[in-house]
């Protein structure tokens, strides 16, 4: 595992501390999730240019 620092900017902050607190989880988890999201997704769009599908087998996004 990795240790990494983010400077989140201040008028993001209040926004993604509530979303985390939404979500019911830690703001670490929160923002563990929404990279992890990021990377799915930006595959799948690499994959989707290479004419491999438009979706991501149901998960519930689309490209």
């Amino acid at each position: 595992m990795s240790v990494m620092t983010l400077r989140i900017p201040d008028d993001l902050d209040p926004s993604i501390r509530a979303s985390a607190k939404a979500a019911g989880i830690s703001l670490n988890a929160y923002i563990v999730r929404a990279a992890r999201r990021q990377a799915v997704l930006d595959a799948a769009q690499k994959l989707a240019a290479l004419g491999l599908g438009d979706d991501l087998a149901g998960e519930g996004d689309a490209l």
